[in-house]
């Protein structure tokens, strides 16, 4: 059934646990897009967990923000009823059952898009099936007693059955998200998951035209989530050595299967460089759809801060990020014990919140002190990089999974060279991306993953050598400033808008 009533957005970005209510990466890059583009009107969806886990927007939102909205989908809906044993519809149920096939197969087909939207279409208020169907009906139950004794493998029943409740009860929410949304002239998800899901969902709904940015891989960031994650259920005589536990690898095969869904939904896919590029296709994205537009900076804003710099390099190598597993300060933290050995006056410097694994976070300072780095190694906390860049020799990143990291852009268009990691754009950028970005030179070095003594050791050079720090410094200069500057994301994004915007042909409800 066609909608007229009028867009409340020219776009409606689609958030899952960033911005506004979680500040830096991800979040910094939405605020800025929001703010570079005053030309365009946005509306704001946020989907998170549970509310208990932010702690309120962060952000002050821009005059061209017209809407905002904020769901919390793991957080249980109230009932003023006790739940009740009820029937369900089994001709409804058959064709969700039908559905997860087509997941298990591929996407690819029309014939697979239409089974999966006339499934959604059963879900949710004014379809066949509501939330407690789901929960509660015989026909629920006998979906999932199918697919145990059809796939399952070690794990008991009852296991089986909470995960998968726990897996698709969010789901029921999301479609209502996207039934009870206003109506926008272009969607937008910046990840696939959940978000995508959403936008995929709007998109079926109303024909809206619909892109995704990725700046990491969700999928590949969920696995490594899933990997470690301790809350979920799995026993030693069902592990694969490779892929993990059942319950693993169904939760991991789940959110593939959402980034198919979003990918075959979407007008545009854009990756933040090559290799993301790669990845998106290799997981299912349509080739033809998939395009690169890195980040930008305000080189500007960094500029003034080469002046500010002493003559002299500081012996001051800098981590800036958050205190996480994923950055692996661990290694930065091993790192460092190699620098101090061989420049004793060296200092490490660890910049960034220490709120979000506080279990970690301890570990590191444990370990700080079992290596006898304490009065070397300072734990700084969220500071203003503007302050802290100038005092700084060299910023090294040992993620062990990035995109494209800003604070590597940052430092270079404030000066410091950098040593990282061999992940996501890092080579690129350090080393440059094309023939003619190569030809600059190289801005630091590029290294291993959980390699502490090639990490220090290519620290020590750069803090050793100033000609060589000098032309790093100068590579890093020239690249951020011809390939990173924020005027060329701007230019590529507002064409990237404008582009949907002339697909806009009014919104459409199934």
């Amino acid at each position: 059934m066609t909608q007229e009533n009028s867009p409340i957005a020219d776009i409606t970005l689609l958030l899952e646990g960033t911005y506004p209510y979680v500040k830096g990466g991800v979040s910094s890059w939405v605020h800025q897009i929001i703010q570079g583009l005053p030309e365009f009107t946005f509306s704001l969806i946020f989907i998170g967990g549970l509310s208990e886990q932010y702690d309120g927007v962060q952000y002050e939102l821009p005059e061209n923000v017209v809407h905002f909205e904020s769901h919390f989908i793991m957080e249980r809906v109230k009932r003023e009823e006790e739940p009740m044993a009820r029937k369900g519809c089994p001709a409804a149920f058959s064709r969700i059952e039908a559905m997860h096939e087509q997941f298990k197969r591929n996407l690819d087909s029309e014939a697979g898009i239409q089974q999966v939207k006339s499934a959604i279409a059963l879900i949710g208020k004014g379809g066949e099936i509501d939330e407690n169907d789901f929960l509660y009906s015989e026909s629920a139950w006998r979906v999932i007693e199918t697919f145990y004794e059809k796939y399952c493998t070690a794990p008991s029943f009852v296991d089986y059955f909470w995960t998968i409740r726990e897996m698709h009860a969010p789901l029921f929410r999301l479609i209502e998200i996207a039934r009870n949304a206003p109506d926008t002239r272009v969607l937008h998800s910046i990840s696939t998951g959940y978000a995508g899901l959403l936008g995929a969902v709007m998109h079926m709904h109303r024909e809206t035209p619909y892109l995704i940015s990725e700046h990491g891989i969700y999928t590949k960031e969920r696995k490594i989530d899933l990997y470690s994650a301790k809350w979920i259920k799995e026993s030693e005589d069902e592990i694969d050595q490779e892929e993990g536990s059942y319950f693993r690898r169904l939760w991991i095969r789940f959110f593939e299967a959402l980034g198919k869904l979003a990918y075959s939904q979407a007008d545009r896919i854009v990756a933040l460089y090559e290799g993301n590029r790669r990845r998106q296709i290799k997981d299912g994205a349509p080739p033809e759809k998939c395009i690169v537009i890195p980040n930008g900076i305000d080189v500007e804003r960094f500029t003034p801060l080469v002046k500010k710099r002493p003559k002299k390099t500081p012996p001051v190598v800098a981590l800036i990020g958050r205190v996480v597993p994923i950055k692996d300060i661990k290694t930065f933290i091993r790192a460092m014990r190699v620098v101090c050995n061989e420049m004793p006056q060296a200092e490490g410097w660890i910049i960034g919140p220490e709120d979000e694994d506080p279990q970690y976070v301890e570990e590191c300072k444990a370990l700080t002190e079992a290596l006898g780095l304490s009065e070397q190694v300072k734990f700084l906390g969220f500071q203003n990089i503007q302050e802290i860049l100038p005092r700084v020799g060299v910023v090294m990143l040992t993620s062990i999974s990035e995109a494209q990291p800003l604070v590597l852009l940052e430092s270079m268009a404030a000066g410091v060279p950098c040593v990282a990691t061999d992940v996501g754009s890092c080579r690129e950028i350090v080393e440059g991306a094309d023939e003619e970005d190569r030809a600059l030179g190289q801005a630091g070095f590029i290294v291993p993953i959980a390699a502490p003594q090639q990490t220090a050791w290519a620290a020590i050079q750069l803090l050793r050598d100033q000609a060589l720090w000098i032309k790093a410094q100068q590579v890093g200069l020239q690249r951020v400033r011809k390939f990173y500057h924020q005027k060329l994301m701007y230019k590529r994004y507002r064409n990237l808008y404008q582009e949907a915007l002339s697909k806009h042909n009014g919104r459409h409800r199934v």
